[in-house]
């Protein structure tokens, strides 16, 4: 299939207006000593593909953000941190339910059918994979990427009846850990602060 129908279908997982989500998070460190940290955070988005991330832990202690246009962060802070909690842009998206489209040059092949749809985007050993299943009033993004040939990690993101996410996984496959998201609150701002992609001061 090519690129183009990739991109309107990519299209169509994107929300038509500004948005800012509220949400929990636990993550599981299941490489490292087992630990297990929870907080919250909110994400603010642009059409097509702005997206600013604040996050904190309990007792505001791990306080990150980040400020991210397509496939790339244009700040994180602290870096390594937020490469720890997501370490891939693709991967992102698709925890706020949204796909990415195919690079310049990568192959394409789909599958589409009244229940399902299915889109693989390669180069070389590069593989971004994106299943969208409804079933009844349930719909599920589930992406799944590879770098190198070597699994990155995967994505389940579940939507109520009316397209909205209402919970998302992420599988970090390099070094073995979880990330669980439950949004908690939606909303469609007007408008967002002029300072919403600028870095916090240090």
């Amino acid at each position: 299939m090519s690129a183009s129908q990739a991109d309107a279908w990519v299209a169509t997982t994107r929300p038509a207006s500004r948005t800012q989500l509220q949400f929990h998070w636990k993550f599981y460190d299941e490489a490292g000593d087992g630990s297990r940290t929870a907080g919250r955070g909110a994400l603010r988005m642009a059409s097509p593909d702005s997206l600013r991330l604040d996050y904190r832990g309990p007792l505001g202690f791990g306080v990150g953000a980040a400020a991210v246009i397509g496939d790339s962060a244009r700040w994180a802070q602290p870096e390594d941190q937020v490469q720890k909690l997501v370490p891939n842009y693709p991967l992102l998206w698709a925890m706020l339910g949204m796909a990415r489209p195919p690079r310049t040059g990568w192959d394409v092949a789909g599958r589409i059918d009244p229940r399902s749809t299915a889109w693989r985007y390669t180069r070389g050993t590069d593989t971004v994979d994106y299943i969208l299943a409804t079933t009844g009033n349930t719909r599920v993004l589930e992406a799944y990427v590879r770098e190198g040939g070597k699994a990155i990690g995967r994505v389940v993101t579940v939507f109520d009846a009316g397209g909205v996410p209402l919970r998302s996984r992420l599988d970090v496959l390099t070094s073995p850990a979880r990330l669980e998201i439950t949004f908690t609150k939606v909303t469609h701002p007007a408008t967002f602060d002029s300072d919403t992609w600028h870095a916090p001061h240090d």
